[in-house]
């Protein structure tokens, strides 16, 4: 449990960080919210629940459908919806039914992906509002050198462009872990549902239909 004592120590090291601080300290926030989103909705229970899996597994030759229909519903996701539009357009030839799940499934990507735009505006925007943070500081420093030299003034203009700085990268390096992190897992993912998808649809297109 953090003290009062450390407490205050953390609101005062924010506070001699300026105006640029209360920047990084939104886009932190930001940040972080945006890292436990999608952490929660990347899970891959949540994308591709086993149950589905083993009903598309599970499915023979002149089996019906009734089975895997029933794990759809029962656990909706981005597979159950991909599956969906493949089973909705059997009607259509096996080329473009093979389309329509592509295109369905870019949009699953797309909404996968969303929220990791504030991953990279953070990669960015970080290190540099701390760099304006810093010249800031320096230029409250040269101002005092050049009027009656305070030293406490000197010292405040020093902090502000030293923490602006740390806390600048402090937002940058996890964003850029987490944002790497988040895409290779979404590749993941979508190359499971593509192997998935692909199997059904090899089971309900066979050659001699």
């Amino acid at each position: 449990m953090t003290s009062p004592t450390t407490l205050s120590a953390i609101i005062e090291f924010l506070r001699n960080g300026g105006p640029f601080m209360a920047l990084l300290v939104l886009l932190s926030i930001s940040t972080l919210t945006a890292i436990l989103l999608r952490a929660w909705r990347l899970r891959e229970g949540v994308i591709i629940p086993k149950q589905i899996v083993e009903a598309v597994d599970a499915l023979r030759p002149g089996h019906t459908l009734a089975a895997l229909q029933g794990e759809m519903l029962e656990h909706p996701s981005s597979l159950s919806l991909i599956l969906s539009t493949l089973i909705s357009h059997l009607s259509w030839s096996k080329s473009e039914n093979l389309e329509a799940v592509q295109t369905c499934a870019r949009h699953e990507l797309v909404r996968m992906e969303k929220g990791l735009i504030i991953l990279e505006i953070a990669t960015g925007t970080g290190p540099l509002l701390g760099l304006l943070g810093t010249l800031s500081g320096l230029i409250s420093v040269f101002a005092t050198l050049g009027g009656n030299g305070d030293p406490v003034l000197v010292a405040r203009g020093i902090s502000e462009a030293l923490s602006t700085t740390m806390v600048g990268l402090g937002v940058a390096v996890p964003s850029v872990i987490a944002h790497s992190y988040f895409q290779r897992r979404i590749e993941l993912l979508a190359v499971e549902m593509e192997s998935v998808a692909a199997s059904l649809l090899a089971k309900l297109y066979q050659p001699h239909s």
